[in-house]
């Protein structure tokens, strides 16, 4: 089945199935290529009602713009996948642009930006059985530790479980560690070496077994202090992307903290979404192309 971003609607309408079909027919590829190294492009972050880029707070609420730039963004050499939510996940698989790419569903999406429950972040994603039974290849949770917010605790027992279920299938979990607080009623993450270092450990440690557990990570403040702060842990790991600014000088600082942390041995590769999809500058493909450079 062959269809466009505008045949979507009446295919989920008349044909709920073509997605499970789609998913049993899609070809799948190892989690780590002939490159030795991991692109993925991630475009989980409207589940979480986070749907701004730079000074555009709807950026990301156009559903067939966004899936436009993530189809040119998964035709570029080097980009091994995609990170997202059921609803994006299954538009692409319709669109057939998953084949042979690697396929992650992202799972806690409750903690709603800006709401007073956000460090409680429930899973309210994709579960393990889902992966499992739509034949995706990892699965992504975010684990933000506000250590003056009672909801944290929630969310660290649920990492844990996850954790166990996924190693249960087999499939390796990608989990993002934060310790959090909130200034002026908004949620901030600490990116100094101690609090990645303590987020790392804090991390590491969950669930019975961390065989298939990845490492999801920012570049630290102190782009000096990477090599020390992964010291913390052997699990592989991967780069968080985030924000590059807007002026020629923000972005080539970025690339630059991005460059000398893809050096370090535990560094798989990287996990960028909205500054790839929605350059400040350029097109998709350029800026994707840069990205994928640096590896």
């Amino acid at each position: 089945m062959s269809l466009s971003i505008p045949d979507l609607v009446s295919v989920r309408a008349r044909h709920p199935e073509a997605v499970a079909e789609a998913a049993a027919r899609r070809a799948r590829r190892p989690l780590i290529g002939d490159s030795g190294r991991l692109m993925i492009v991630a475009a989980d972050h409207p589940a979480r009602g986070a749907l701004g880029v730079g000074d555009r707070r709807l950026a990301m609420a156009n559903r067939a713009d966004l899936l436009e730039r993530l189809c040119i963004a998964l035709s570029r050499p080097g980009v091994d996948g995609v990170l997202a939510t059921a609803d994006i996940l299954e538009d692409l698989l319709l669109l057939g642009v998953l084949e042979n790419k690697v396929v992650m569903g992202s799972m806690n999406r409750g903690g709603l930006a800006g709401a007073v429950f956000e460090m409680d972040d429930r899973f309210t994603g994709h579960r393990a059985e889902d992966m499992a039974r739509l034949r995706f290849d990892a699965g992504k949770l975010l684990l933000r530790i506000d250590y003056d917010d009672p909801g944290s605790l929630t969310t660290l027992e649920s990492t844990a479980r996850a954790i166990d279920d996924m190693a249960a299938h087999r499939l390796p979990l990608f989990v993002e560690p934060f310790i959090s607080r909130r200034i002026d009623g908004r949620v901030s993450n600490d990116l100094s070496a101690e609090a990645v270092t303590k987020s790392i450990a804090i991390a590491a440690g969950l669930g019975g077994t961390s065989a298939y557990t990845w490492l999801k990570l920012p570049v630290t403040d102190d782009p000096d202090a990477m090599g020390e702060v992964l010291e913390t842990s052997t699990l592989p790991t991967v780069l968080l992307g985030g924000e590059v600014g807007e002026s020629a000088e923000e972005q080539a600082g970025a690339y630059e903290r991005w460059r000398k942390a893809l050096r370090l041995p535990t560094v798989q590769g990287m996990v960028v979404g909205r500054s790839l999809l929605y350059p400040a500058g350029g097109s998709v493909e350029t800026a994707v192309d840069t990205a994928v450079g640096l590896l």
